[in-house]
């Protein structure tokens, strides 16, 4: 009586006898059926019998068992079913195999399915590790060496999972989980192919972020790793929040292991919805490990997987399935975090892993927290608005959250930039809202960050500054917020070196981040680094072709280069009139329409008088009516003018470089003359 049977539909056949004939070729009883299909009671009996006294039960998997809703193989997996619900332990009858690049959240099989350990064999290759993990599930000795690699036949090792990681039910954890993970990434070797080509059931971003690389190439270490969005598996489609926020959770968590590189959200979620295989996201990422996995909600059940991935020959090295209760989540946390590093059996330096800081044991705040992030994350002005309620229910319901006010005060703060909000009001409220974060939670980077663009843009108290800068990237040097809001002072400061430096630095551990791009090219612009300005934010408009700032600063720096034509192309592509406004009259004059450069500067004054003097007096300055630009930047230090922190190195100002007013203006300002 055969050990293992294999089921199949016709179209699979020929994968199926590889899967076969690599498992006899270790001395593994199978049975497959290889005759024409004969039907009937006897033959029906015998099926039956087979599969309720096989050791384990083998269904392949591809796009053809999809694509049939019928099928004598379904009858077969709906027998096997059966068995496991008479079983006490179902852990080693069930194995699952992938002959294509079906996914697991498209595979249309029963739901008892999903509880076990999957093999993905992408061609229908059969290496060695299939046969290894299928004899370690029977209990066998393993095979001689000589015996696995005539059963290869010429393949690599492409297959299963690590035959010693276990399955439970469908819950990767959301904040314990951090510490096992980097255990696993140093600990564990060798392992199989895991294959995964993108999820199409996640809702699609901009296809142009498919074809950017990193702005920053390094050579991945070991200990590097991108955590990707989970997959939202709901029925209804409804729990995408959930979905990104329990991957940024793991994203947090591996972030605070110090000698851990992580990618931070911006670049690794870049990827959202694209049929991208995982090498290729690495390789964009730069990163030694790739970390992914899907929510599924029904009711009060959350069933969360994940599996852990190493890119260089997409080594399988781990993957765990939960399904538990939502009722106490994080108490959920904690058993997962305890049972990942029981079943590791190592003892962990530095205790038990603890729960981010600044966080909430309120379930329903921290469900807030996730949606108003999300729409934090969209940067419109809808979503904003949004966000600022999500936050404020999500305060209301734990004032000591400390993420969700840190949360808050980044969404006013995006808001107040925007010109959306009083500039005295909004940077006022920035500052309230992350000093209580701080209070609440004082190890928070991102809070310290935040409060240092608040010094740079409001107070113009550089000191202050980088002492806030300081504390946050002594909390975490890595951290991309706090090294990009270094380099943005050190680019006010006419640092060009240290803003490079911290910018390209923040680029490593987040490559896609549009913020610190569109700051790194501007940072390259007041240096003189014009083509490199240039560069980068034509990536940027590869990356976010909406972003806003990059066409109108993009068309300064072409009219720095003399390409005053194409520098209008490019500003008259920018879709808000108000932020055209900053440079038109500078961009028509270069190109020479003098007298549509009039009558923009006159438009430029009715818009920007008011909030945006700094512009009005860029365009004086470079029409090189020395009188009136510095005028109007006395208006713009009297309004408080946020820009004013962009005026060391801007070329637009040059023809003011040698007046003694403006060099008194900038001791005003204590910033460097030169």
């Amino acid at each position: 009586m055969g050990a293992v049977f294999i089921s199949y539909c016709s179209q699979d056949a020929p994968a199926a006898e590889r899967v076969c004939e690599a498992l006899r070729a270790v001395g593994i009883d199978v049975w497959l059926d290889k005759n024409e299909l004969r039907g009937g009671d006897a033959w029906d009996a015998q099926i039956k019998k087979r599969i309720h006294e096989c050791a384990l039960f083998i269904p392949i998997i591809s796009a053809h068992t999809n694509a049939r809703s019928e099928g004598y193989f379904r009858g077969e997996w709906h027998l096997a079913t059966r068995r496991l619900h008479n079983m006490a332990d179902d852990a080693a009858f069930l194995v699952p195999v992938v002959v294509d690049g079906t996914r697991e959240a498209d595979a249309r099989v029963p739901e008892e399915f999903f509880r076990a350990q999957w093999t993905w064999l992408p061609g229908g290759e059969t290496p060695p590790a299939l046969a290894e993990r299928v004899r370690q599930l029977l209990g066998l000795d393993p095979a001689p060496i000589s015996t696995t690699k005539a059963a290869a036949a010429g393949g690599v090792d492409r297959s299963a999972r690590s035959p010693g990681s276990t399955q439970a039910s469908g819950l990767p954890l959301v904040r314990r989980f951090a510490i096992p993970l980097l255990v696993l990434l140093v600990v564990l070797g060798g392992g199989v192919f895991w294959y995964f080509e993108g999820r199409s059931d996640a809702p699609a971003v901009k296809p142009a972020r498919s074809a950017v690389s990193p702005v920053v190439a390094v050579t991945p270490n070991d200990k590097s790793i991108a955590v990707l969005p989970f997959v939202d598996m709901s029925a209804e489609k409804n729990q995408e929040y959930m979905s990104d926020g329990i991957a940024e959770e793991l994203l947090n968590l591996l972030a605070q292991v110090s000698d851990l590189k992580v990618i931070a959200r911006t670049s690794s979620f870049a990827f959202k919805g694209q049929s991208i295989n995982i090498a290729e996201i690495a390789k964009k990422l730069n990163v030694a490990h790739v970390l992914e996995g899907s929510v599924r909600t029904s009711g009060n059940t959350l069933r969360i997987t994940a599996q852990l991935i190493r890119a260089a020959d997409s080594t399988h090295l781990w993957s765990e399935r939960y399904d538990r209760p939502m009722d106490d989540i994080f108490t959920v946390q904690d058993e997962i975090a305890n049972s990942i590093v029981q079943a590791l059996q190592v003892r962990l330096a530095g205790g038990e892993a603890s729960r981010r800081k600044g966080g909430t044991p309120n379930l329903e705040a921290y469900k807030l927290y996730l949606r108003g992030t999300s729409a934090l994350n969209q940067n419109t002005r809808e979503s904003l608005d949004a966000a600022v309620g999500y936050l404020d229910q999500a305060i209301k319901l734990d004032p000591g959250y400390g993420m969700a006010w840190y949360a808050l005060a980044t969404v006013i703060s995006m808001k107040t930039d925007n010109v959306w909000l009083d500039p005295e009001e909004g940077w006022e409220r920035v500052r309230e809202l992350a000093q209580h974060s701080l209070k609440l939670s004082p190890d928070l980077a991102e809070a310290h960050a935040r409060l240092q663009w608040t010094y740079m843009s409001w107070d113009w108290d550089w000191q202050a500054a980088e002492a806030e800068g300081r504390r946050a990237l002594a909390i975490d040097p890595t951290n991309p917020g706090a090294l990009m809001a270094a380099g943005r002072l050190s680019a006010t400061l006419g640092r060009w070196a240290d803003s490079d430096r911290q910018l390209r630095a923040a680029l490593v551990r987040d490559p896609l981040n549009t913020y610190v791009i569109w700051n790194l090219g501007f940072s390259y612009y007041r240096a003189g680094r014009f083509a490199e300005s240039e560069s980068l934010y034509r990536k940027l408009l590869e990356l976010e072709p909406s972003f806003l700032w990059t066409r109108s600063y993009l068309a300064k720096t072409l009219v720095a280069q003399g390409k005053s034509d194409e520098a209008l192309a490019v500003l008259q592509q920018d879709a808000d009139l108000a932020t055209r406004l900053w440079f038109l009259p500078i961009v028509l004059q270069a190109a020479g329409h003098q007298a549509e450069a009039d009558q923009a500067l006159q438009a430029q004054i009715a818009q920007w008088a008011e909030t945006g003097a700094f512009f009005v007096a860029m365009t004086y300055a470079y029409r090189g009516d020395r009188d009136s630009a510095l005028d109007w930047l006395e208006r713009a230090y009297q309004q408080k003018d946020a820009s004013l922190d962009e005026i060391v190195g801007e070329p637009l100002f040059k023809n003011l470089g040698n007046d003694p007013r403006f060099k008194a203006f900038l001791r005003k300002m204590k910033l460097p003359e030169e």
